[in-house]
């Protein structure tokens, strides 16, 4: 039975979060952006329940790096003897779904705190893992855990300080699943690469809670629903000055409505409309006033190439409640309704994504 903190999964849809109530047949499950989702209780399933915190997903860490505050002192290990932990498989659980969190030891103290680092498996498979890290100088690779994690369950990798955020700004992960003493479906080995934005780390609103953890980290998907994470992060302002920089160095001064604008749309514009990607610091501020703040972000990309015809946008939106999404989809039937307007590509940029075409607008 579904109770208020349980942690849960979404059986017709991608995802989670945390029950924060439930109303008759209706629980609402806060997802990791923090909007509350109405969803029908027979259409969840508890993986972390209230009243077993953490059995689930967490394995016992070593001593050196159990995640304790330092006024808390850490247990004795016979106080809380390293018990291998049964492997358990949960119902309609093959798809591989991998993430990769940092979690502050002193949430409080970022600028001096340690961190830690921890991989989740979401899956019914084991996973054989290495964990690697470079600078953006670096041309080669620094390993800093390998080993094997088990289903539905976390392993800690390390633990590091500020001073190792220099040599992290790439992180990889390679990857290959399995099972043992049973069949099994085939799953393409990975290996993703991503840019790790170290600022981040100095910035208490990047760390939340989610679905795997109910103490706030940063989070980094590294495969969802068998897909590897492709990162694509474009600073829409940024390519357009690259791009009229290059049509000034070659083509002769022309006013706008005269130029050639076939160029202009060879690359897809991506705008994270993420209000955290939007705004470092968010104090004072409401959820309407980050919505509005959001919407205003989208119409500037929209009048920065509504001129250009055929160019193709992709705003990046998340799930939650939808309510960002909605707002974007209204604007665009109302103000710009000779666009096309269609799902984004989940293979390239996940779920909560729409990619706008932009045409040229009829008499």
């Amino acid at each position: 039975m579904i109770q208020v903190n349980d942690i849960v999964r979404f059986l017709n849809d991608v995802g989670g979060g945390k029950v924060t109530r439930i109303d008759g047949k209706t629980a609402y499950v806060e997802d990791q952006d923090g909007f509350e989702r109405p969803t029908l209780v027979a259409d969840l399933v508890v993986v972390d329940s209230a009243n077993t915190r953490h059995t689930t997903y967490e394995r016992p860490l070593p001593l050196k790096t159990r995640l304790v505050e330092p006024d808390r002192p850490a247990p004795k290990p016979a106080e809380k003897p390293q018990v291998k932990l049964p492997v358990v498989e949960v119902p309609d659980n093959e798809r591989l779904n991998v993430v990769l969190a940092y979690e502050p030891r002193q949430l409080k103290h970022l600028n001096t705190t340690t961190f830690f680092s921890t991989l989740v498996n979401d899956s019914n498979y084991f996973i054989d893992y290495v964990y690697m890290t470079r600078s953006d100088d670096d041309r080669e690779w620094r390993m800093r855990a390998c080993g094997t994690v088990e289903p539905n369950m976390q392993e800690s990798l390390d633990e590091f300080g500020h001073d190792d955020l220099n040599a992290m700004t790439r992180v990889a992960v390679q990857l290959m699943a399995y099972k043992k003493d049973r069949p099994f479906a085939l799953k393409n080995p990975a290996l993703v690469v991503l840019r790790l934005d170290v600022t981040k780390f100095h910035k208490l609103h990047c760390f939340h809670e989610n679905e795997y953890f109910d103490y706030p980290v940063l989070a980094l998907d590294i495969v969802r629903n068998d897909l590897p994470t492709k990162q694509l992060r474009i600073d829409s302002a940024a390519l357009e000055n690259a791009m009229r920089e290059r049509r000034d160095n070659h083509e002769p001064h022309r006013s706008l409505a005269h130029r050639d604008t076939k160029k202009h749309h060879r690359e897809i514009v991506v705008q994270d409309l993420h209000i955290a990607e939007l705004l470092d610091d968010l104090t004072g501020l409401s959820k309407g006033d980050m919505l509005n703040y959001q919407l205003d972000k989208f119409r500037e990309v929209m009048n920065e190439h509504r001129n250009y015809a055929g160019q193709k946008i992709v705003f990046i939106h998340g799930k939650g409640e939808g309510v960002l999404r909605r707002a974007i989809l209204d604007e665009l039937a109302k103000k710009w309704p000779w666009c096309e307007v269609q799902d984004a590509s989940f293979q390239e940029y996940g779920f909560g994504a729409t990619q706008v075409t932009i045409r040229q607008q009829k008499d």
